[in-house]
């Protein structure tokens, strides 16, 4: 038998001889390894875009790097999970988990380097394949065979097994990633091939719940369970904390056994309606395919051209990591479990989970509002769901769960963005009630001392800065939906609020710095300390959040003494040396100078030049990053991806641009990586971006034309971009200090 193995960029090579009446498979381009090593946590497995199931290996480990069951690093499985996280930088999720095995062995994790502890089994590099909706391996513990497919609600094995008399396939419901662990669990058999149970655990989410309906394409011959605290008196029902099912068949060489798993959070007869709906055959091809074609569909939605095949798996994997989360949390008939513990069920909208907005607000959700305007609406729905069940929008929603994970309200940039850019399909009214409400919401960290004493006390609560900054912001956005809406006085107020980051600038030291309760300066300061979970910021330092004022840059600047003060603060960021300290955060990686890429606080900061007129700054830094902090290697993530929000960035800037703040639709100017960028809009409209004069190598933007037209700004608003047309980039090898240097051609707040 001869070995394939996925090589994306083999792939891509051979594409380029197809003829051009074939259509372009873009999942060619998807390098799954990528930010599979060291801090990235992307998931690896099959799934399908923003889909439920995420079907995939778990390996022995679980700490950190590990949050998403698999690392780079690490050739071991204890079993493969229907759902997992992706880039997260706490591990949960991991249920129902399957393993097949060979012979006698004891159900459980085991212990690594052991090879006769547990269940686990080590896999070669060699036999593991991946791609978008596919995952291949083989367990060398016991010859097995493993490919995975998946839809969106159903997990599809296929098992090739060795002769044998005692071949097994292992339901652990113990095992859960990270911080879950399991709370009640059950199996029943409802036949010699289908078995139905749920799986409750607690973590990282609260009270999770998930319900299986599984089918076996061949009949089990008996079943053995283990860790039961209960059994029933026919041996075909089990319940316990710490439960595995091991289901028994006799196999001939090579003999495949087919196991389709369908999920649901309400009940197993819906998982059991959700796998008639999506997946009633067995046709694991078909599944395979119908997931190819899904990724391809959206992995479509922007098209580059680049002569630099690199360059292009690195983009399209981005894209493909921005498509996993967030996860759809409904079954087929609109059921679905809320945060409120709760069955709820809608014809309206399609409910989603995994809301990581700390992180996704900033990029990930501006690029949804150019390419992914059809599931805008169910996402704002969603949110505004959540806000039912729990009096306040989303901070960090898990399945089922809120976490209260990170600071700030940062649903709020997200709905706000999506109202001031007209995306509709929710109800404008009420998404601006729960705005308000949860800007308010008296359980908010601290956010009592934001209306009291409009700043919040380093001395009254941990992170109280960057708490404050981060209201800051979503306060802004709420004061440009207020003028929208005609409410003069919530405008007046929530532009007021959005501004009260000025409280913590000290302009002795040109830095925002922490206050106290009676008013003073927090003394002594050291801007380049951080300290995590406790200190005065949120991963971060002082440096880092004293340019956290996406909303406002201008009133930065003003801070600071005007654009030369400015711009040497801004440079003397990207260049200072000093020491974080011991308990600094492992998220603060990436580090340029102060600026650490590898987390959110910064990625906007390296966009800040053009509010000042040095537009040519941002793209030397950009194109840096870029090369050092995005590669084709298994590490090449410089830090957690975050559900998408790494990738996102380099999304739009490889583009040549990013939306600095989150709520206003302007995208400001970088430095564009190819030759060509076409945008698919709704309406069957285009928004083509060429960049002329060899890109790659020419890094300065020395003029632009928008239609065809001079077109002088640093950059561009979201409008101009749906109306579709082309942007074009004339590149040099040196700045054109000149361009966007005149103060009306500079980004602004307000447009």
């Amino acid at each position: 038998m001869k070995r394939i193995i996925f090589l994306p960029a083999i792939a891509a090579l051979l594409c380029g001889a197809c003829s051009s009446a074939v259509p372009e498979d873009y999942t060619q381009y998807v390098d799954p390894y990528i930010g599979t090593g060291d801090h990235g946590h992307v998931f690896m497995g099959a799934n399908v875009p923003f889909g439920f199931v995420q079907l995939g290996p778990t390996s022995i480990p679980q700490t950190w790097d590990w949050c998403s069951g698999y690392n780079y690093a690490d050739t071991t499985v204890i079993g493969f999970g229907h759902t997992h996280l992706s880039g997260t930088g706490i591990g949960d999720l991991n249920d129902i988990s399957l393993m097949p095995v060979v012979g006698e062995v004891t159900p459980g994790r085991g212990t690594a380097g052991d090879p006769s502890s547990g269940m686990w089994s080590r896999f070669s590099r060699a036999d593991e394949r991946c791609a978008p909706g596919y995952y291949a391996t083989r367990l060398l513990r016991y010859g097995i065979g493993v490919e995975l497919t998946a839809s969106p609600r159903v997990g599809m094995s296929r098992y090739a097994f060795p002769a044998s008399d005692d071949a097994g396939i292992v339901l652990d419901l113990e095992n859960g990633q990270g911080w879950d662990r399991s709370t009640d669990c059950g199996i029943t058999a409802c036949s010699d091939r289908t078995v139905e149970g749920w799986r409750y655990s607690t973590g990282w989410a609260d009270d999770q719940r998930v319900y299986f309906h599984a089918e076996f394409s061949k009949p089990f011959e008996r079943i053995v369970f283990t860790g039961a605290d209960t059994l029933s008196a026919d041996g075909r029902s089990a319940r316990g904390r710490k439960l595995y099912g091991r289901f028994g068949f006799r196999t001939e060489e090579a003999e495949r056994i087919t196991v389709k798993v369908g999920l649901s959070a309400v009940s197993a007869e819906n998982a059991r309606r959700n796998m008639q709906a999506e997946c009633p055959g067995w046709d694991f091809e078909a599944v395979r395919e119908a997931a190819r074609r899904a990724w391809n569909g959206e992995l479509s939605k922007i098209r580059i051209e680049t002569a630099d095949p690199a360059v292009r798996r690195i983009f399209y994997t981005a894209l493909y990591h921005t498509m996993i989360a967030p996860s759809l949390f409904c079954d087929v008939n609109g059921d679905y479990y809320g945060s409120d513990h709760a069955i709820h069920r809608n014809a309206d909208f399609t409910n989603y989970t995994t809301f990581s907005l700390w992180d996704t607000y900033r990029a990930l959700h501006p690029l949804f509002t150019l390419i992914r305007q059809d599931r805008l609406p169910d996402i704002v729905n969603s949110m505004l769901s959540i806000y039912d069940q729990q009096s306040k929008l989303p901070i960090w929603a898990l399945p089922g769960a809120e976490t209260n994970t990170m600071p700030g309200y940062s649903a709020v940039p997200v709905i706000s963005d999506a109202i001031l850019k007209g995306i509709g399909g929710f109800d404008t009214e009420r998404a601006y009630r729960t705005m308000k409400a949860s800007t308010t919401y008296p359980l908010q960290d601290a956010v009592s001392y934001v209306l009291e004493n409009e700043f919040i006390p380093d001395d009254k609560a941990a992170n109280a800065t960057s708490i404050a900054m981060e209201y800051a912001v979503g306060d802004w956005g709420v004061a440009q939906v207020a003028k929208k809406l005609g409410n003069t006085a919530d405008y007046e107020e929530y532009l007021k609020r959005g501004k009260y980051y000025t409280h913590y600038f000290d302009k002795s030291i040109n830095f925002i710095r922490p206050k106290l309760e009676n008013g003073e300066w927090l003394t002594p300061y050291d801007p380049f300390e951080s300290i995590h979970g406790v200190g005065h910021f949120c991963e971060g330092n002082g440096w880092q959040y004293t340019f956290f004022v996406p909303q406002h840059p201008e009133g930065l600047i003003a801070l600071m003494g005007g654009d030369r003060p400015f711009t040497a603060k801004l440079d003397e960021f990207f260049t200072a040396e000093g020491d974080l300290g011991e308990e600094a955060s492992m998220d603060i990686s990436g580090l340029i100078g102060m600026y650490a890429h590898g987390n959110e606080p910064s990625h906007h900061i390296v966009y800040l030049y053009p509010y000042a007129g040095q537009q040519w700054k941002t793209a030397e830094k950009v194109r840096y990053i870029q090369r050092e902090f995005y590669t084709g290697r298994p590490d090449g993530i410089i830090g957690n991806e975050d559900c998408g929000q790494m990738s996102a960035w380099h999304i739009l800037s490889a583009l040549g641009f990013y939306q600095v703040n989150p709520s206003n639709g302007v995208f400001v100017f970088g430095s564009p990586l190819f030759d060509r960028a076409t945008l698919r809009l709704p309406g069957g409209r285009t928004f083509e971006i060429r960049a002329e004069n060899d890109p790659a190598k020419n890094i300065y933007i020395q003029s632009v034309k928008l239609n065809g037209q001079p077109y002088e700004n640093s950059y561009i608003t979201y409008d101009d971009i749906m109306a579709g047309g082309t942007l074009t980039f004339v590149m040099g090898p040196r700045p054109n200090e000149a361009f966007g240097a005149k103060p009306e051609n500079r980004p602004q707040t307000a447009i």
